[in-house]
């Protein structure tokens, strides 16, 4: 059973239902993202991405090897010197 309906107008224009806008927290002006995955269209709203979204763009390879701490403190440390050295 779906959970609205709209209808597509001559100019191919829907009106989105109000559960939809709710659930979306959407309103006038808002920009929806329209998706393909396998064989279903996805609305979303435009910017609002899954974490697993995000780690996909970030790391499209799988996940950086892991560094030790004192190697990422070292790196952070070395960072500091550079950006407030004395020029």
């Amino acid at each position: 059973m779906p959970l609205a309906q709209s209808k597509l107008t001559a100019q191919g224009q829907i009106s989105v239902p109000v559960e939809i806008r709710k659930k979306l927290g959407v309103g006038p002006g808002s920009i929806l993202e329209w998706d393909e995955k396998n064989d279903e269209i996805i609305v979303r709203r435009a910017g609002r991405h899954t974490s697993a979204d995000v780690r996909a763009a970030l790391f499209p390879d799988g996940s950086p090897e892991r560094k030790a701490s004192a190697s990422v403190k070292e790196g952070i440390r070395k960072h500091i010197r550079q950006k407030h050295a004395r020029r």
